[in-house]
């Protein structure tokens, strides 16, 4: 009876132990995020002065500052690469044309 009552402790506290480690295993995977690719890095800005799409969202961006509106044209882009070029020229006109604007 005695091997009996020690092998059922045994059997409970390798339960509990396997439980917390479980949970703790559990909880670390919550708290550590996936790493996953930055491409907006600090290091990594790209030259889109002469996209054409960069020109345009440059235009759009001074010409919805003029007017008081935020993004008042939606665009839609083939690529992605398009759509960041052009994203990149409306806040820069959209920001260049806001200083200018305060400045008269």
């Amino acid at each position: 009876m005695t091997l009996g009552k020690n092998l059922k402790k045994i059997v409970w506290v390798g339960a509990i132990a396997f439980g917390f480690g479980v949970a703790g295993g559990g909880a670390r995977a919550i708290a550590s995020p996936v790493p996953q690719e930055h491409h907006d890095d600090a290091d990594h800005h790209e030259d889109y002065s002469k996209n054409r799409y960069y020109q345009q969202g440059m235009q759009d961006g001074r010409n919805d500052q003029m007017h008081n509106r935020d993004h008042y044209k939606k665009r839609r882009f083939k690529k992605d690469d398009d759509h960041s070029a052009y994203e990149s020229g409306y806040q820069a006109g959209h920001n260049t044309g806001h200083e200018d604007h305060d400045r008269h």
